[in-house]
């Protein structure tokens, strides 16, 4: 068989063991993931996620999602924990243990130690007979038939498994705590996300010229203004009213089509009824704007629709928006 066929049997028999082992966890969701989830929700303390292997890997990410949808959580490996990470678990934090075998030696000695200290303990095990399943006060169970690894030992199915657990989890704080996208962006002011959430068209405009010409401006005044700004266009305005636009296609129509330049004003040649966008906008809307209507540029208005600048898709290129 040609090897390239083999590849994707491969692949997708690991995808359909890995989604039918996702799709099971919907029957294990009971009353301890519900009291798990409410718990969690009105603790004053934080969420302990530990773990060890491939499962302190899982630990890691969960952490991270819990962390950037507002729920305060820190990472801490069961081997290191009882080694003297143990100290930074605090008297509210809740501790979410993770483990397939849920038998493991690190797990055993961990346990009895964070009982004694009266944390609360959130097991997650796809074994409900484990030593962290019994002494666990909640219990998330990952159970899979088996693992995408032909030889049913490296973790795959078991950790993908895990972490959709986490998952549900942490989208369930997330809709109780009613999350916006506007408390998103206060954890990821970076990149391209963060900026898509917080950016808004008035940040971006302010750093550009101004492109302004009256509508009796004649041609060459117009090209002038057109090539100091650097921006492609000019405004036509009279008095705060916005009437028009002129870009660099416009001009070249004009000198195709007039022969007597020295008659031409703005008024003349400029285009009626620009797209606009306020400058409160997001700045991913001024993208989608300018995708939806085929432009590189946007003129820019205040709250009382006076034009106050220009907005060019170089703009979001230079913020990594497009």
């Amino acid at each position: 068989m040609d090897n390239n066929i083999r590849i994707l049997e491969f692949a997708k028999k690991t995808l359909e063991l890995e989604g039918q082992s996702v799709l099971q966890l919907i029957d294990y969701l009971d009353d301890n993931f519900s009291k798990a989830v409410d718990l969690i929700y009105h603790s004053k303390g934080r969420v302990i996620v530990t773990g060890v292997g491939k499962s302190a890997i899982i630990a890691n990410k969960i952490v991270a999602t819990l962390n950037s949808t507002g729920t305060p959580a820190i990472f801490m490996h069961a081997a290191d924990a009882i080694h003297g990470d143990l100290g930074l678990v605090q008297n509210d934090d809740i501790v979410l243990c993770i483990s397939k075998s849920g038998d493991t030696p690190e797990i055993k000695v961990l346990i009895p130690f964070i009982k004694s200290n009266h944390n609360t303990l959130i097991g997650m095990t796809g074994n409900p007979n484990s030593f962290l399943a019994t002494h666990s006060d909640f219990v998330l169970r990952t159970t899979v038939e088996k693992e995408a690894c032909p030889n049913d030992l490296a973790p795959t199915t078991s950790t993908t498994a895990q972490l959709a657990m986490g998952d549900a989890v942490a989208v369930s704080l997330l809709q109780l705590r009613s999350f916006s996208s506007s408390d998103f962006a206060k954890y990821h002011p970076g990149g391209a996300l963060g900026k898509k959430l917080y950016l808004r068209v008035g940040d971006l405009s302010s750093q550009n010229e101004v492109p302004i010409v009256s509508p009796q401006t004649k041609l060459k005044d117009i090209i002038i203004e057109i090539s100091n700004k650097r921006l492609g266009l000019t405004a036509v305005v009279e008095g705060t009213e916005l009437l028009g636009i002129i870009t660099d296609g416009d001009l070249r129509r004009m000198l195709q089509n007039n022969p007597d330049f020295n008659q031409v004003t703005a008024l003349d040649i400029m285009t009626k009824d620009p797209k606009t966008i306020e400058e409160s906008e997001m700045a991913y809307a001024a993208k989608e704007l300018m995708e939806n209507f085929g432009i590189s540029q946007l003129i820019v208005i205040n709250d009382r629709g006076n034009y106050c600048g220009v907005l060019h898709m170089h703009d979001l290129i230079r913020e990594g928006l497009i």
